[in-house]
């Protein structure tokens, strides 16, 4: 990442992963029309939660690959790349090693 981008608290910051496009039959569907992923890779991670005065750290690591809802987090751009950033309560699942290697 050439940018540095440092999220704060319980925020992580998130690249989308895109899917490899796919023609069938001949039809080539427009990026305006495509819904944007919901798994994305996790760039940054914040210092964590304080709660009743204890810092409680996040799950998730940079380079983990994550399930995010459609509508979370807010879309940034910092050097014509694309971020989310999102709070780690928005953060559906992680994807384990397995997972990954079953998507390629």
């Amino acid at each position: 990442m050439a940018v540095n981008l440092t999220p704060l608290h319980d925020r992580v910051i998130v690249k989308r992963i895109e899917d490899k496009e796919t023609v069938k039959g001949g039809i080539i569907i427009p990026d305006s029309a495509k819904e944007k992923p919901m798994e994305g890779e996790v760039i940054a991670v914040g210092g964590g939660k304080r709660e009743k005065g204890e810092l409680i750290p996040l799950d998730v690591k940079p380079g983990d690959r994550v399930l995010f809802g459609k509508y979370s987090g807010t879309e940034i751009k910092v050097e014509d790349e694309e971020f989310l950033i999102l709070r780690e309560e928005e953060i559906l699942a992680k994807l384990s090693g397995a997972a990954k290697a079953a998507k390629k």
